[in-house]
């Protein structure tokens, strides 16, 4: 989800829900302690020089559990950050704190965000000999011409 796509979502919502994948829900005294924007500049393991960028929202809770941040608020805190950081139209990663930071992608199902998996892959496959999928077929279903029985061809 980009950050234009999350503030027309704030526009029509009340109530903010973070949610992950697995339905777990983010405690509804959650704060949005940090947002910015990362501009990662790298190399692959194929030598080919990269640049990315994401907007991220750092997700905290505490025992507050009188705090609740509205809709309207995150609006205003995105709109700041705007402001004094010059954001651009990305796509949002949230980082969110279980065992260690864990990053996310953003999504939402019409009443709550959901914090998506992330994955890491080879951005240099060919490069590095890694094979491409094949695809899986049935036996049964090979067709292989004038190979029948008594044939010679098996």
């Amino acid at each position: 989800m980009k950050l234009s796509e999350i503030k027309k979502i704030l526009t029509n919502l009340q109530e903010l829900h973070f949610v992950l994948e697995n339905g777990q829900q983010v405690p509804d005294h959650f704060h949005v302690t940090e947002i910015g924007q990362i501009n990662k500049r790298f190399i692959d393991c194929g030598g080919v020089v990269r640049d990315e960028k994401a907007i991220n929202f750092q997700l905290w809770f505490s025992t507050d559990n009188d705090h609740r941040l509205e809709a309207e608020k995150l609006r205003k805190i995105i709109a700041l950050s705007e402001e004094k950081l010059g954001l651009e139209d990305v796509e949002i990663e949230v980082e969110y704190q279980q065992s260690t930071i864990g990053k996310f992608g953003l999504d939402f199902n019409g009443t709550a965000f959901i914090l998506t998996t992330k994955t890491t892959t080879c951005l240099a496959q060919d490069g590095c000999g890694i094979p491409q999928n094949k695809p899986k077929v049935q036996l049964s279903e090979l067709q292989v011409a004038g190979c029948t029985p008594g044939a010679g061809c098996c």
